[in-house]
């Protein structure tokens, strides 16, 4: 069955196109019901609709911050603006605008915190710190896979991880090993290894995700986890 999925999905409906008809995710492999996608797409939309309105709120505070503001209120804020960029690169249509917008103002914030920690060196180096490990959050948020498992509310089940982690895209699994450590890995390898036993009968083609099988078994290995043992 065709479903009217859309380019530019938002978190729901893109875990529904992971599973539909995916193998990984059961077999027979369970199609999702038009009624069910229907629901998602409107809840996503509603979701895009109430951060919207968030985003203006936050946008006007910061535009409105008096200039005698304490440090604390400051950093306050730029954590709401990081919070807010998590939630634009996960959700439905092209928020490409509003990142570079919430970027902008987030280095608004560090020029100023910046320049207070000027005569500190070991200050300058923590922000140093910080703002790398933001770069690397922000390239990694990119990623569809890592948005979706990142979200408070994440519906990627446990039970269902090893499924969509085969089911990833290239970009998505190559960032596999920046998300979990070693003993992770082991599991997730372990959960993909079950997942793909029970498909063994089913004459179906499981050449790729047995690859990437044999990819988490290195990455364990490499990372220290149980695999380095063996």
């Amino acid at each position: 069955m065709d479903l009217p999925f859309t380019d530019r999905p938002g978190r729901r409906e893109r875990h529904l196109r992971r599973r539909h008809v995916n193998p990984l995710f059961g077999w027979p492999a369970p199609p999702v019901e038009p009624i069910v996608l229907l629901a998602a797409q409107r809840a996503d939309h509603e979701e895009q609709e109430a951060f919207d309105a968030s985003l203006h709120a936050l946008v006007r505070r910061a535009v409105d911050l008096p200039a005698e503001t304490g440090s604390d209120a400051i950093l306050a804020l730029k954590e709401e603006l990081e919070r807010h960029y998590e939630q634009a690169c996960g959700l439905a249509g092209d928020h490409a605008a509003e990142k570079a917008g919430i970027a902008r103002l987030i280095e608004v914030i560090m020029g100023v915190v910046r320049r207070h920690a000027a005569a500190d060196p070991l200050a300058a180096e923590e922000l140093a710190q910080e703002e790398a490990a933001r770069a690397r959050h922000f390239r990694l948020l990119d990623l569809p896979l890592v948005v979706d498992l990142l979200h408070p509310e994440s519906l990627i089940a446990p039970e269902e991880l090893a499924a969509t982690v085969l089911s990833a895209s290239d970009a998505e699994f190559d960032a596999v090993p920046e998300l979990f450590d070693g003993p992770e890995l082991a599991l997730l390898a372990e959960q993909a290894e079950a997942c793909l036993a029970g498909l063994g009968d089913a004459g179906l083609d499981l050449a790729r995700p047995r690859a990437r099988l044999a990819a988490l078994h290195t990455l364990s290995a490499a990372a220290g986890g149980p695999e380095a043992l063996r």
